[in-house]
């Protein structure tokens, strides 16, 4: 029979209980270059008050984690036919599932992540043309981590060629308080699992 005093010892021994509030989202939309030439935001920040600085010309990839205020690990299902040979029927696998996921960031007074998201999605497909972008050219690679408490990955998801598929509306009243908030939903091919070492690795590849 399990003891509270045998759960301390698993939970020990295991590095602690994970939380849900440490976590890191790396990606860098293949439509943004590290060099930011776009004048929208530029002077979205002059008209919030911001003044122009050094750091408004690059593009930080860890301001996307900062406003990545929520984001799931996806789920994976396995596709399954019945088939009955005798008198019992039983389960086959044949394929696999991989659920979308959905990111809510915060939104500062530029807009950074709704134009970002906007013009990642334009190179995707174009309202005005109705044209189909290549996905070699509008996918990137996402990686979401899992975080210790001293901020050290412990386990981290790679979602292969990811593209965003939906950007939600933006709700605004009068009567509201608080921060504006954006979700975007995101496709991709696979999830990978990955360690420590490998999540760090894939990380720095996709950031940049």
């Amino acid at each position: 029979m399990s003891t509270i005093d045998n759960l301390k010892a698993t939970i020990g021994k295991k590095g602690g209980l994970a939380t849900p509030n440490r976590f890191n989202v790396i990606f860098s939309p293949p439509t943004q270059s590290l060099l930011n030439i776009n004048p929208q935001a530029l002077i979205g920040s002059l008209v919030s008050g911001n003044k122009i600085k050094p750091a408004n010309f690059i593009s930080d990839p860890r301001d996307i984690s900062l406003l990545c205020e929520t984001v799931s690990i996806p789920s994976r299902n396995i596709s399954t036919f019945d088939y009955q040979a005798d008198k019992q029927q039983n389960k086959f696998p044949y394929t696999f599932i991989d659920d979308d996921v959905t990111m809510s960031f915060l939104l500062t007074n530029d807009y950074y992540m709704r134009n970002m998201i906007e013009s990642w999605m334009s190179a995707i497909f174009d309202v005005n043309t109705y044209q189909v972008g290549y996905k070699k050219d509008y996918s990137t690679d996402i990686v979401i981590q899992q975080l210790n408490s001293k901020n050290v990955p412990v386990y981290g998801v790679k979602l292969e060629k990811a593209f965003p598929i939906n950007i939600s509306a933006v709700e605004l009243s009068q009567g509201a308080l608080g921060f504006v908030r954006t979700n975007v939903t995101f496709a991709f091919d696979r999830y990978v699992p990955e360690g420590p070492v490998s999540s760090t690795l894939s990380a720095f590849q996709a950031a940049f």
